[in-house]
């Protein structure tokens, strides 16, 4: 009885999580059926009905809605630790849900997963790519890479790399309007300005010098962006001028279709680094994935790349 309950609590908590006993089948590997079947017994072990369903949707009864909130949390580290338990200390295995910043997901750590599927086989890396912040625990994340992501409660940070934001713009752009050689010559120039996604509000072009000076730069806005990589590609375009975290920079840098600009000035910015729950008992999977980024991270050296230290491969104009 008590594996059936478990079973049944799976198929009740995928349900409320996914809106459907479709969507909870494809989680859990099972038929919509099962689902469903194994949610009235539940029911009928309860007593009460949990979910109100029609041909189109599920929705959770008052009922449910209770049970839900009650044991969700307590619920997720059951599961963790079963899956421990049934898995093994030597024997990683299962889907991996990996939340990841799109570019940086995509230009510097999808690399790193021939090496890592290969040392773990029986490991799925499910890969999410999305520039807003994700509630790992409740949308059922195991990892978590990116920057500025807050650290909740129930969430650990491992720093993979310090992150500076440099000005840049494109060739074309500054044959044309010119190169600022100060901050002070930047209101002349066009600006591609950047609107928080967690704030709504334009993020100001506060800058500093390896000596301790600071400014607030102001520049004429010819467009606003709330995404990196387009800010980017619109730099790129010869659009204006733009600030830009380094590794959305790095790779524009290196072909040549920008350039950085008043390379004694940078912005600091939330480290890169790799979130995952705080919970005791770490599956297998989560540890040894969090272990090879991050060992992978420091043997690439992206904590002087990103950090803009070492960029003298790169085009600037002074």
């Amino acid at each position: 009885m008590q594996s059936e309950l478990i079973i049944y609590l799976d198929a009740f908590v995928a349900s409320a999580d996914e809106g459907s006993f479709s969507a909870a089948a494809r989680r859990l590997g099972v038929t919509p059926p099962a689902i469903s079947k194994n949610v009235a017994r539940l029911e009928a072990g309860l007593g009460v009905r949990l979910f109100q369903r029609s041909t189109r949707s599920l929705s959770l009864t008052e009922e449910g809605e209770r049970l839900y909130r009650d044991i969700r949390m307590p619920w997720i580290g059951i599961g963790a630790t079963l899956a421990e338990l049934r898995q093994g200390a030597g024997r990683p295995a299962g889907t991996l849900k990996v939340s990841m910043a799109p570019t940086v997901g995509r230009t510097y750590f999808v690399p790193l997963l021939e090496s890592f599927m290969a040392r773990y086989p029986d490991i799925v890396p499910d890969l999410h790519f999305d520039n807003r912040q994700v509630d790992l625990i409740a949308e059922g994340f195991d990892v978590a890479i990116g920057g500025g992501i807050e650290l909740t409660e129930g969430l650990v940070a491992r720093e993979l790399a310090p992150v500076r934001i440099v000005l840049v713009a494109a060739p074309a752009y500054l044959t044309k309007h010119g190169v600022p050689d100060d901050p002070a010559a930047l209101p002349r120039h066009r600006g591609l300005l950047r609107r928080s996604l967690a704030s709504g509000r334009l993020v100001p072009w506060i800058m500093k010098n390896e000596a301790g000076g600071e400014v607030v730069a102001n520049v004429r806005p010819v467009a606003v962006l709330d995404d990196p990589e387009a800010l980017a590609r619109a730099a790129a375009c010869g659009l204006g001028i733009a600030m830009l975290p380094v590794p959305h920079a790095l790779p524009l840098l290196q072909s040549g279709e920008l350039v950085r600009i008043l390379p004694a000035w940078h912005a600091d910015s939330r480290p890169l680094a790799i979130y995952y729950s705080s919970r005791r008992l770490l599956p297998a999977k989560v540890r040894v994935f969090v272990d090879h980024v991050v060992a992978e991270s420091r043997e690439r050296g992206d904590a002087v790349i990103f950090g803009a230290k070492e960029l003298d491969h790169v085009n600037i104009m002074n």
